[in-house]
C-alpha cells in the first residue's frame, strides 16, 4: 500500500453514511395456486414490489420463484398481505442436495417429484439426516448393502 492509500482512508466520506445495499438473490416461496386467477393475483402482487426483477410461477409444484434485490421474509409477507393466501419459504430442495434423502424427517410424500425436505436448518429433524462423515461411516458399517460389513451380523 502506498501513501495515497493511507491518506484516502482518512478522507473517505462514503464509509459511515452509505446505506447497505441488498444483494441479488433468488427466493423460492410455496403458495397454493389453484387456477390461472390465483397465478395472476400472485404475479401482480410480486411484480409491484420494489427490487423484483423476475417472477416465475410453477403451479404444479406450488412454487413461486422471485429474483431480485429483495428480502425473503418481505416477499412472503407481501404475498400473504396482497393475496390473502398462505405462503411460506419453499421447504423442499432437490433430491441430490441432501446426504440422506430417506432418513426420517427428510422424505416427504407431499414434496414434488425429485424433491425432499430441506433439513439443513431444521433442529427437529433426525440426527441421521444431518450426520457427519464419522456417523455415516459407523451406520454404513453394519449395513446389508456394504459388502465389507461386520461379519457378526
Amino acid at each position: 500500500m502506498g501513501v495515497l492509500d493511507h491518506v484516502s482512508e482518512y478522507f473517505d466520506c462514503s464509509h459511515g453514511s452509505s446505506k447497505r445495499h441488498k444483494s441479488l438473490q433468488t427466493v423460492d416461496v410455496r403458495v397454493l395456486i389453484d387456477c390461472e386467477g390465483c397465478e395472476r393475483k400472485v404475479r401482480r402482487a410480486l411484480e409491484g414490489m420494489r427490487g423484483v426483477r423476475d417472477v416465475t410461477i410453477e403451479p404444479n409444484a406450488q412454487k413461486v420463484t422471485v429474483v431480485g434485490y429483495v428480502e425473503p421474509n418481505k416477499v412472503v409477507a407481501r404475498i400473504i398481505h396482497r393475496t390473502g393466501k398462505r405462503a411460506e419459504l419453499y421447504p423442499f430442495v432437490p433430491y441430490d442436495v441432501v446426504a440422506h434423502p430417506y432418513a426420517s424427517g427428510v422424505y416427504d410424500n407431499r414434496a414434488p417429484t425429485g424433491y425432499v425436505r430441506n433439513t439443513e436448518y431444521d433442529p427437529h429433524v433426525s440426527r441421521l439426516a444431518r450426520a457427519s462423515s464419522t456417523e455415516v461411516r459407523y451406520t454404513t458399517a453394519f449395513s446389508d448393502e456394504n459388502a465389507s460389513a461386520c461379519v457378526v451380523m
